[in-house]
């Protein structure tokens, strides 16, 4: 190839561009991510803006107002003892998304951790590891959810430490099978080599490249997270009345659907937007985080 070949030669601008800003191109080019990440940053931004917003107490009730369909005083209706649905959802939104992240952090605390020896050291350090693990996978998520929560007891702390161990599994197993391969690789071998300490090389050369799935899973498990949340307080085991929780106000709008029918659409609604919002969100980060496709 001649020197003017080479000149002329343009570079690739995926391969020339920065990975921070090939995966923000990529995930920017991505229209269900975005339109999953609006959804998820709509409901954080009225969850965090609850305290100065301009509504009513969502606790306070007004026995003249009871059931009473949407209107200019109350955008989205009243519930059976006459409190503010609108309020109420806004601030449920607070409880849901807080235990959805806090219960994936407390998963990823827990688990990463775990994966990372189990993958790294082996053995039976790795079978021991392994065969808890597949005792708590082999109950069902949910169903493991609850009887953690029963166990310690009705309320939002509660539930969120009972989801959170309960998500820890999908962690352990998600980092052991990427440090697998990763322990593997050339520059693992080298630093090993040069005797570098364990908790470096786990550290500096292992961690940083097991974090992309780990991030991508923990997206997806907040939205699973948070129908969690909504389960356990449907069953009078998350948030207790009467503070307000989407879960707590669909357990109590099933009595009132044909009055009031209201009381169950929007808490139902927003459920399911925040769901599909993560859940694109993570589709879209998974695209945009995998090599192969750069």
């Amino acid at each position: 190839m001649t020197d003017a070949t080479l000149q002329n030669a343009q570079p690739d601008p995926v391969l020339a561009a920065k990975p921070k800003n090939r995966v923000w191109k990529k995930l920017r080019s991505h229209r269900s991510a975005m339109l999953g990440g609006i959804l998820v940053a709509f409901f954080l931004l009225i969850a965090l803006a609850a305290p100065i917003l301009p509504i009513p107490d969502p606790a306070s009730t007004d026995w003249g107002d009871v059931r009473k369909a949407p209107s200019a005083a109350h955008w989205l209706g009243t519930d059976e003892i006459g409190r503010d649905v609108l309020s109420r959802m806004i601030w449920g939104a607070q409880a849901s998304l807080l235990a959805g992240v806090v219960s994936v952090g407390i998963a990823v605390l827990l688990g990463v951790p775990l994966g990372l020896v189990a993958g790294y050291f082996g053995g039976w350090t790795d079978a021991a590891i392994s065969r808890c693990t597949e005792a708590l996978l082999a109950a069902p998520f949910l169903i493991l959810a609850i009887a953690l929560a029963a166990f310690l007891g009705p309320s939002l702390t509660n539930a969120m430490i009972a989801i959170g161990i309960s998500a820890t599994p999908i962690f352990i197993r998600l980092t052991r099978g990427q440090v697998i391969n990763i322990k593997s690789e050339d520059y693992v071998e080298s630093a090993k080599a040069i005797g570098l300490p364990t908790r470096l090389i786990l550290s500096r050369y292992i961690l940083p490249n097991v974090l992309p799935p780990i991030l991508v899973q923990a997206t997806l498990t907040i939205a699973t997270a948070i129908i969690a949340e909504a389960s356990l307080s449907f069953l009078g085991l998350g948030q207790q009345p009467p503070a307000p929780s989407w879960g707590s106000m669909l357990n109590t709008a099933k009595n009132f659907l044909n009055q009031a029918p209201w009381m169950a659409m929007w808490p139902g609604i927003s459920i399911f937007l925040v769901v599909l919002g993560f859940n694109l969100l993570g589709d879209g980060l998974r695209d945009a985080l995998d090599p192969r496709e750069h």
